[in-house]
């Protein structure tokens, strides 16, 4: 990342941390400690949609502007409000070209939403960690009901109405014992564009002043990883059989985002900021308006400003912002600066990064050993892949080629 920040992403939050379901796991429910006022306040008000819309698009260099819309549960702000969003993108957009984006646990979705999504070309991500074990176990109703089916009759409503949408899952202390259940359920609901991401929180032995219990990697209290975390090396196997699995048969047709962004480091594109050597141009704007530098780092310490009194363009690259990307590539663990992986992932997620290293310090990535034990075994096979690749073998034979290879290595050993 250069010195300044000219193209970033402004993610927003427009219900806040409010939401309509109680997942177990969930590190943005208590947010709502720290803004109490949002208690009877909590959606997104028009004036700063305006201020939102508007600061976005101008601070912008580049002619596409991506709006991305989360929560807590985004669509409990209602139809509504995202006709104004389109209304207001469009009368100050100029040349540029606007993508609408769509974080949701699907529990509202009908028919309704979905002629809505279409319609208006939204690109939806649905929230299910699998079939219905592995869904319920943690993503459960304020009653500690099921969401499942409720979950199912939103992708059916997608489905119906043909509106482009993808999975994210998170993967937990349950279902990564379970990955080609999670797999082959995904693809029989219909993803073809499929995201994991590992679940881990340490629980403060105390709320803070803040009322919050879920910490931040510096926090030096009291503290344990939460009984719903994957453990590391689980999560490497978790994921080596699902690459597996994907690469010697559903490589082309189904799209996988961690291996996908592998493939982009190998060939020198862009990939997510989980594997880039900085951070930082992934900010969030909350209902409020308050300005922070990645959802993960929802702390009053990270806050950086406000949507409706600051100037957008010199929040991103105020020193504060930047010194928090850098902090991405300058705080790396011992063990990362020797890894022969490092300049893949790059030492993972910052909001990872607590266990103690071999010098001593908290800077060690808590999913180093399944990072390393994934890695090494996918990235020789990725390397293979794009040679064939660069050949011109078609990827239903390079398939083949890998299967053969993979099958032969398992019999070696």
């Amino acid at each position: 990342m250069s010195d300044t920040i000219k193209n970033f992403q402004l993610m927003a939050k427009p219900s806040g941390s409010v939401c309509n379901i109680d997942c177990s796991y969930c590190f943005y429910l208590e947010k709502y400690h720290l803004y109490p006022e949002r208690k009877s306040h909590w959606k997104m008000d028009g004036s700063t949609l305006e201020n939102y819309i508007i600061k976005y698009i101008a601070a912008q260099d580049a002619d596409v502007v991506d709006f991305i819309w989360q929560g807590g549960e985004p669509t409990l702000a209602g139809i509504d409000f995202y006709r104004e969003a389109l209304r207001l993108q469009n009368h100050y957009r100029g040349h540029k070209k606007i993508n609408n984006f769509f974080q949701t646990n699907g529990i509202n979705i009908d028919d309704e939403w979905a002629i809505f999504l279409k319609e208006n070309h939204f690109l939806v991500g649905v929230s299910i960690d699998g079939d219905r074990i592995s869904n319920d176990a943690h993503r459960v109703s304020r009653a500690g009901k099921s969401t499942f089916d409720a979950v199912m009759r939103g992708m059916d409503a997608l489905k119906r109405h043909k509106v482009e949408f993808n999975t994210l899952t998170v993967i937990n202390a349950e279902n990564v014992k379970r990955p080609k259940d999670v797999y082959h359920f995904l693809k029989r609901a219909g993803s073809r564009y499929m995201q994991f991401i590992p679940l881990v929180e340490r629980r403060a032995a105390a709320a803070d002043e803040h009322g919050l219990t879920l910490i931040q990697p510096d926090f030096t209290g009291q503290c344990a990883v939460t009984e719903w975390s994957v453990p590391a090396k689980a999560y490497g196997h978790f994921l080596n059989t699902l690459f597996d699995h994907w690469i010697t048969h559903d490589l082309g047709t189904v799209f996988v985002m961690n291996f996908e962004d592998t493939l982009a480091k190998l060939v020198g594109q862009h990939s997510s900021c989980v594997m880039s050597e900085t951070c930082g141009g992934n900010l969030i704007v909350e209902a409020n308006g308050d300005l922070y530098s990645c959802d993960h780092f929802v702390y009053p310490e990270h806050r950086l400003g406000n949507i409706n009194h600051d100037d957008l363009h010199a929040v991103v690259n105020s020193p504060r912002h930047l010194a928090f990307g850098q902090n991405k590539r300058n705080n790396l663990s011992s063990e990362c600066q020797q890894c022969s992986v490092r300049p893949v992932c790059n030492g993972g997620c910052q909001k990872h990064r607590f266990n103690l290293s071999q010098d001593g310090r908290p800077n060690k990535n808590y999913f180093c050993e399944g990072l390393s034990l994934h890695l090494n075994h996918a990235l020789p096979v990725m390397q293979d892949l794009l040679q064939l690749m660069r050949q011109g073998v078609s990827l239903v034979k390079a398939r083949k080629i890998i299967r053969a290879a993979l099958s032969s290595a398992r019999q070696t050993h």
